[in-house]
């Protein structure tokens, strides 16, 4: 969206943009649960404070979309998105800038929502995007947002395949699993007030229902905690029954508040790594990668452009570093097309000269072939005792 923005923007209205979900946002996506609506992917704004402003926070005010601040212990400010309309609604509010929308709805047919891409064709002068439901599209430039998790996933085929130092890069960038898992109460019987906002379970299994918070400041009376995941226990949580999940929690509850606590009426768990249009949360680039393996995942490999969050060198697994990464890749595709333009425009110049001489040339043995075919005529003519005729 943020790329496309920039392109509408600067006159490049023949855009297109196909959504493989039902919702344009990717893992900023909200639902509703236990009377509330709750943020299931991205749910901060960080880095609100910094010497430089985050641009989706500047976005947040302008929408007024409704952030709260979180508990901080170091660095920069960050705040929950507790808004009724969702973090998505940003994103919306972006669209409607250059697409047509109404009541909330974006109704421009330039998007093309449940639209899965499964292979794109490059040649020299244009790219063809096949659709899972098979239907052709064809661009002068394509510019890819998905995951990194996607893109290993080898969801999409390449033709000709990508080259060796792409595919590389790819591989060698983490896709991490971060999973939020909501259960609604029928009434609070965990401490509230300061410093009771988070609470930590200890287990011999790593990361086995360590990380709780519960939602009073953000949902006051909604009675609804949150079990944070990572990696290999989401994984692991993602491949069974939710039922089985409620169980191994409320058995982790009663171990911290006792056997007498109530039944989790709901619960709620996102399957991010199983979504084969996300395979996971957020990149993560190993200590080990320098910042040339970053340049060669955002670098376009012909038509072909790549942005997302795992492009952004600075902020990668943020929501302003996806944002930022749209905003910088249609400003480079915008170069390239004027490049592209401008060669044109000089070969033009170059060869108009050329098809001028070629035009006159062409003209005057087409003159000399016409007097000759004449002489020949009256040559002829002659033979048969006819006039001889002056040219």
């Amino acid at each position: 969206i943020a790329a496309a923005h920039v392109l509408a923007k600067n006159g490049v209205e023949d855009i297109l943009i196909l959504e493989a979900s039902e919702s344009i946002g990717g893992r900023v996506k909200k639902h509703s649960f236990g009377g509330v609506v709750v943020e299931l992917g991205a749910g901060w704004i960080a880095g609100v404070g910094g010497e430089k402003a985050n641009p989706v926070w500047n976005l947040a005010m302008e929408t007024e979309v409704e952030p709260i601040p979180t508990y901080v212990d170091f660095g920069e400010r960050e705040f929950l998105v507790a808004d009724e309309r969702g973090y998505e609604y940003i994103l919306y509010k972006v669209a409607e800038e250059f697409l047509l929308t109404s009541d909330g709805k974006i109704l421009d047919d330039r998007l093309k929502l449940n639209t899965v891409v499964r292979g794109l064709h490059q040649s020299s002068d244009y790219v063809a995007v096949t659709t899972e439901g098979g239907r052709v599209y064809e661009a002068n430039y394509v510019i890819l947002s998905v995951s990194i998790g996607v893109l290993q996933s080898q969801l999409i085929s390449f033709d000709p395949h990508l080259p060796k130092w792409k595919t590389q890069a790819i591989e060698k960038c983490d896709i991490m699993v971060y999973t939020k898992i909501f259960l609604k109460f029928p009434y609070k019987f965990w401490p509230c007030g300061p410093g009771k906002e988070f609470f930590i379970y200890a287990h011999e299994q790593r990361g086995y229902y360590t990380f709780w918070q519960h939602m009073e400041n953000a949902y006051p009376g909604s009675n609804i905690l949150v079990v944070t995941l990572t990696n290999e226990e989401s994984k692991r949580v993602e491949s069974q029954s939710d039922q089985e999940t409620m169980k191994e929690a409320m058995g982790v509850l009663r171990d911290i508040f006792g056997p007498d606590i109530p039944e989790a009426l709901d619960i709620l768990v996102p399957r991010w790594y199983n979504n084969p249009y996300q395979r996971g949360s957020y990149s993560n680039y190993p200590i080990h990668v320098d910042s040339h393996m970053v340049e060669n995942i955002k670098a376009p490999v012909g038509r072909i452009f790549f942005t997302g969050e795992h492009t952004s060198e600075k902020f990668n697994g943020y929501v302003h570093g996806g944002y930022m990464s749209g905003l910088d890749t249609g400003e480079s595709l915008l170069e390239k097309m004027k490049a592209e333009k401008d060669r044109e425009a000089k070969n033009e110049s170059i060869l108009q000269p050329l098809l001028a001489m070629t035009l006159r040339k062409t003209e005057a043995v087409a003159s000399l072939q016409k007097c000759d075919m004449h002489r020949r005529l009256l040559h002829d003519d002659c033979k048969r005792g006819l006039a001889e005729v002056t040219l």
